[in-house]
């Protein structure tokens, strides 16, 4: 059952060529279920995601804490790929992590994560295994081929599944359980007409 709660605020990365798509079931039903949702840059100066949206960041990277938190989403782009940009936010998960705060990576961000050292002992998945091998990482035995992984406090996901990236963030935070959280990504990522009843009755 969705719970308006007032929580911590949730933090999603955006920066430049980011895939906006990718973390848009998890923001909709977290800000539904009572969480705001902050947008974190580089700076405060506007990012373009890869949609071709322009974003003016409610944060600078260096102004968000762990403690102040209560998830960080890091979401693919290109610049992930294209030369160290992005790997301030590689850091920042580290230091979320070390204080015992959610992270969830999907996509490129996966691999900013490797090439930071995150996944080597860690359960994770991504895209693919020889995408992550690629960045030389050190954790290719913990690589599980499946659509999302949480291990502890982290989330991994391919770019293909943001349904159950989604699916996985609820379930850290609690905001859909069992067969809820069952029902919901039936919902959505099967489309399953008989899933619809049982939101429609947690809600009640």
């Amino acid at each position: 059952m969705v719970t308006t709660t007032p929580r911590k605020p949730v933090h999603l990365a955006v920066y430049d060529s980011f895939a906006d798509w990718e973390a848009g079931h998890a923001t909709a039903f977290l800000a539904r279920a009572g969480y705001e949702i902050r947008t974190v840059g580089p700076s405060r100066a506007p990012v373009t995601s890869i949609g071709g949206l322009r974003i003016q960041p409610d944060l600078a990277l260096d102004d968000v804490r762990p403690e102040g938190s209560s998830l960080l989403i890091l979401t693919g782009a290109d610049l992930w790929d294209t030369g160290d940009d992005l790997a301030p936010f590689a850091r920042k998960a580290r230091e979320f992590l070390d204080a015992g705060a959610p992270v969830a990576a999907i996509c490129g961000a996966t691999a900013g994560l490797a090439r930071d050292g995150l996944l080597d002992d860690r359960d994770h998945t991504s895209a693919v295994s020889f995408y992550l091998a690629a960045t030389g990482y050190k954790g290719g035995e913990r690589y599980v081929d499946a659509d999302a992984v949480t291990d502890g406090k982290l989330i991994t996901a391919g770019p293909t599944e943001p349904v159950a990236f989604a699916r996985e963030v609820f379930g850290l935070l609690g905001v859909y359980e069992g067969e809820v959280l069952d029902a919901w990504y039936r919902l959505f990522h099967d489309s399953d007409p008989e899933a619809y009843a049982v939101l429609e009755a947690a809600g009640q």
